[in-house]
């Protein structure tokens, strides 16, 4: 009974992970233990890890096959039976699991034809191994001479070590892989890139190798990530690793962390006319990328063809984002305190840490005569624009909440969650427009906007270019007020792709974040007094930016965490008084700098 259940425990996990590296738009990819038997649990670590090709180097001693570099390092306990076929045939024993291509690499280490003649013996008292379809036996190391491949039985295959010799078609079909002596071409050691006259002569081998029409394999080889992906990218179809279960993670997950961005930000150039400018604040324009760590604005950018309308922003400073209660924040308290000045605890809404609702930036503001208003790819319930205008203790109070936006000081709004206002009269406090065109014609003195029932769409599920419509419309919807207002706008699915771990989804929701941030640096340049602040409220997933191509906008991401990082994000001012954002400071300390900008 315990065996059947680590049977289907095995299978379990082979099917979550290897499903994932076959699933690869590279050529079929075999990972190679290397050396499996130096592993803390020799077959078993690279079967479970997803690994298809598992190498034993193999001697021949006193009749017995054993798992071994040389002579001098035999252990009696580590046989080729005992290590390899015995869990073969354990495995086999159940068609459920092996349920994809499996090859044991013996490597010979003693001499070839005695060794490989007891191989055969060995392997013939194992016919459900031998006989299984999806199982195969590749001889490595020391082996007979290539004229005397196609005499050996149907369940043996050859590891071939040439480039330029010919074989005769009954000893190529017994060829299952071309394996040559990386060294021999290159002493790159993993990190960096290959030099320019390396890469040719790699490459000419690997092209070479295409006329065997076999897997091609290099021996030898240094043992990373970059090495790993770039392997791939030359089109070798066989990786090896003494690092079986990074391997294979990584190797499964490259595709999925790798992204082509397929949408574009078209930079704008800004004129500096105001920027820094000397003089009244009258408008303020507060851009946040929930998530949008340094890493994050680095993808975008290089996606971009290696440049941004954020990028052209002279001013530049970083915040840390701690809460009151935590080293690392959530929304809620770092939009509350980005939205009153006060840090507060984790969960939150515009509250002090014994739950006392604080005044916020769109309720002081509306004291001293200006126009506010909010704009999220978020439900308008969410916690960074709830942070604008609720007060609540916790942020899944969501009726709250949803009630908090009805009694509060906003003259616009924009974002998700219609739903969540169902049995609320929002059309008392608001007039609800159906779409963002009838922003420019509305004379409301209050207008709500619902861009969807539930959560807004993504880039990738196709919500095209709303938010930089929706906030250029409202824009023009608060400057015909004819007052100063404040307008927080936030890009709130960069935090969720973060959270997925999906690149594509950060790269293309920051590349759209450009497209509203070039909005508001448009607006500032055609209305003196425009303040433009863009940060974020944290970083999410410790994002990294791996590898790429500028010219082919091409992203790969790493990840250290599926939550938010403790790391400093950056703030971008532009216009007047921008230099006054410039240094490193808490993220309380923005609502403060707004303030005093305004005075």
């Amino acid at each position: 009974m315990l065996l059947f259940v680590k049977r289907k425990f095995i299978l379990v996990v082979l099917l979550l992970v290897t499903g994932l590296v076959n699933s690869q738009d590279h050529k079929h990819i075999r990972i190679q233990s290397h050396n499996d038997y130096h592993q803390k649990t020799p077959f078993w670590t690279a079967f479970t890890s997803g690994l298809n090709l598992i190498e034993a180097d193999v001697f021949l001693k006193n009749g017995q096959l054993f798992v071994t570099h040389t002579e001098a390092e035999i252990r009696k306990e580590n046989t080729l039976e005992a290590l390899y076929l015995s869990p073969l045939n354990q495995i086999t024993s159940s068609s459920e699991d092996v349920h994809k291509e499996l090859t044991l690499m013996i490597d010979v280490k003693s001499e070839a034809i005695t060794t490989l003649d007891a191989i055969q013996t060995l392997l013939k008292k194992y016919p459900q191994v031998i006989h299984h379809p999806y199982v195969k036996f590749v001889i490595s190391g020391n082996r007979p001479n290539s004229d005397v491949y196609h005499t050996y039985p149907d369940f043996i295959s050859f590891d071939y070590h040439e480039l330029d010799t010919s074989l005769a078609a009954k000893n190529l079909a017994k060829v299952d892989m071309i394996s040559v002596d990386f060294k021999k071409y290159s002493e790159w050691n993993g990190k960096g890139r290959l030099t320019h006259t390396d890469y040719d002569k790699v490459t000419e081998v690997i092209n070479k190798s295409e006329k065997f029409n076999k897997p091609f394999r290099f021996w030898g080889t240094p043992d990373s990530k970059t090495a790993w992906r770039v392997f791939l990218e030359l089109g070798v179809n066989v990786i090896n690793t003494d690092q079986p279960k990074k391997c294979a993670t990584y190797v499964s997950s490259l595709n999925h962390r790798t992204v082509h961005a397929k949408i574009s930000s078209k930079v704008y150039q800004p004129t500096y006319k105001y920027d820094n400018a000397k003089g009244k604040v009258k408008n303020i324009i507060l851009l946040i990328g929930d998530g949008n760590g340094l890493s994050q604005i680095s993808s975008a950018t290089l996606a971009n063809k290696g440049v941004l309308t954020l990028t052209q922003l002279k001013h530049i400073g970083l915040i840390k984002t701690q809460s009151a209660d935590d080293f690392t924040t959530d929304s809620a308290a770092a939009g509350t305190a980005l939205a009153t000045g006060v840090k507060t605890n984790n969960r939150a809404i515009g509250t002090d840490v014994n739950g006392n609702a604080l005044e916020n930036i769109t309720e002081l503001l509306h004291k001293k005569g200006f126009s506010t208003g909010v704009i999220t790819t978020d439900e308008i319930t969410g916690a960074t624009p709830s942070s604008f205008y609720a007060h609540q203790k916790d942020r899944s109070q969501k009726n709250e909440i949803a009630n908090d936006l009805l009694k509060s000081k906003l003259d616009f709004f924009a974002g998700g969650g219609l739903k969540t206002f169902k049995d609320l009269d929002v059309k008392k406090s608001f007039s609800i427009l159906n779409n963002t065109s009838d922003l420019n014609k509305s004379k409301a003195k209050r207008v709500g906007l619902f861009l969807s029932e539930g959560g807004v769409s993504s880039i990738i599920s196709g919500r095209g270019n709303m938010l930089a419509e929706t906030t250029k419309a409202g824009l023009q919807f608060l400057k015909q007020k004819n007052k100063p207002f404040f307008l927080m706008v936030e890009a709130a699915q960069i935090d969720s792709f973060g959270h997925a771990n999906n690149t594509e989804g950060i790269v293309l929701e920051g590349i759209d974040f450009d497209r509203a941030i070039t909005e508001a640096i448009q607006f500032a340049d055609n209305n003196k007094g425009t303040l433009v602040i863009v940060t974020a409220d944290h970083e999410t997933s410790g994002f990294s930016v791996s590898s790429g191509s500028v010219d082919e906008h091409k992203i790969e991401g790493g990840f250290v965490t599926h939550d938010h990082t403790g790391s400093m994000v950056p703030v971008f001012s532009y216009g007047t008084g921008a230099a006054n954002f410039m240094g490193v400071y808490e993220n309380n300390k923005v609502f403060e700098k707004i303030i005093k900008s305004l005075k």
